[in-house]
C-alpha cells in the first residue's frame, strides 16, 4: 500500500543542506546534504517510522488534509 506524506525541508544555513520533518508522524526526522539525498532519506525515515509502528500493533496515521504553510511578519 502507498501512503502520501508531507515533509517540511528546512534550508540548514550553519550545517549546510537540509533538515526533514515530517508534521503528520511526530518524532519523524532525517536530514540530508542535497536536496536528492533528503528526499531519499526521508523516504527511508517514512518506512521505518511506519514498519515500527505496525511491530507494535499501532496505528498507522494517515495525512488527510496536506499541511498548510504560511509567513507571517512581526
Amino acid at each position: 500500500m502507498t501512503r502520501r506524506y508531507t515533509i517540511l525541508l528546512i534550508p540548514d544555513p550553519e550545517e549546510g543542506g537540509y533538515v526533514v520533518r515530517v508534521p503528520a508522524l511526530p518524532g519523524c526526522h532525517t536530514q540530508g546534504e542535497t536536496l536528492n539525498e533528503a528526499l531519499d532519506n526521508a523516504r527511508e525515515a517514512i518506512s521505518l517510522y511506519l514498519e515500527e509502528l505496525q511491530a507494535r500493533g499501532e496505528a498507522i496515521p494517515e495525512e488527510t488534509q496536506p499541511v498548510e504553510l504560511a509567513t507571517i511578519e512581526v
